[in-house]
């Protein structure tokens, strides 16, 4: 069990398939990708999710060795806690998503709780006529008619087989109520391991809204269905990221900040890196008396195998 006043520290870094590259210091190439990671570890974050952009234009991949380039270059250079998407992206395939888990075979994957609609085409407007690349508009625009599928069928896989076979385990990631009694169904058949580590995604159109108040309504649910064996955290979508993470860190609960989540580090103000949203939730955690969780710490509480039986 975690202790009381720490806090295990995501950050999301890459942000490939839920932010177009309107901030400029987005890590696109592979040697920003891991330079943004390293130094978000160094900040403070004991995990680092990723993504892949392709380099020449920052556009969502599934490419296996991009994965492998930026894993193997975090990890000579880090001791952080990687953890891989098996969410991808809008027009990726389950078998292109889960690929990367069975190949490189981590310490840890987000495993997505349900299929959804996923919005992004509402941040068209905001935008419009200031796009950097020509994928962009249209990447938005396919999240209107294109869901995010996670079928049962594939969670199961992900569960009974993936899980088993590469010795991976899970951030589940609920973007709504339903979302944890999906997860409380499997769990209830021995097929979730305690303890269980699921990360509260809050301000996805589609999913449940960015109010603070749906913070405590989905930690109230979760400690019903899971007592102790939950390890649960939020994700900020927007312009509410440090808001509702600072309510999970009151809370009791973990935080994952990131320009996947945000490009932002305040109201108009664009983030300069990764590093630099860690570096304020740390200090907000500081005036909270909560501490971060290093690597090694955070290993032991989600009972990860260990940075030395990855596959990269």
């Amino acid at each position: 069990m975690r202790p009381a006043g720490k806090v295990i520290l995501t950050c999301a870094t890459s942000g490939s398939s839920h932010t177009p590259t309107m901030n400029s210091d987005l890590p696109v190439t592979v040697e920003d990708m891991i330079d943004d990671a390293v130094a978000a570890a160094a900040a403070g974050a004991g995990v680092i999710h990723l993504h892949a952009r392709n380099p020449e234009d920052g556009s969502p991949s599934a490419d296996v060795g991009l994965f492998r380039e930026y894993c193997s270059g975090i990890k000579d250079r880090s001791d952080a806690v990687i953890s891989i998407t098996t969410g991808g992206a809008t027009g990726q395939t389950i078998e292109q998503r889960l690929n990367v888990i069975k190949q490189l075979r981590p310490e840890l994957a987000t495993c997505n709780l349900g299929t959804m609609n996923y919005g992004l085409f509402q941040m068209i407007p905001k935008y419009e006529g200031r796009w950097k690349y020509d994928w962009e508009e249209p990447f938005l625009e396919s999240t209107r008619s294109e869901p995010f599928v996670n079928r049962f069928s594939d969670i199961e896989y992900m569960l009974k087989v993936l899980a088993p076979e590469t010795g991976c385990r899970f951030e589940f990631e609920a973007y709504d109520i339903g979302h944890l009694y999906t997860l409380a169904h499997y769990a209830d058949q021995g097929l979730v391991d305690s303890p269980i580590f699921v990360q509260f995604v809050i301000g996805t159109l589609g999913g449940i809204g960015a109010d603070v108040e749906n913070v405590f309504h989905m930690k109230e649910v979760a400690v019903r269905l899971f007592g102790d064996d939950i390890e649960w955290g939020v994700l900020g979508g927007g312009r509410a990221q440090f808001d509702l993470i600072t309510t999970s860190a009151t809370l009791g609960g973990n935080v994952r900040v990131g320009m996947e989540d945000s490009i932002y580090l305040r109201k108009g103000k664009l983030a300069e890196s990764n590093a630099e949203q860690v570096e304020k939730i740390v200090r907000i955690l500081d005036e909270l008396s909560r501490e971060v969780l290093n690597p090694d710490e955070t290993r032991e509480i989600l009972g990860l195998k260990g940075s030395s039986q990855v596959n990269f």
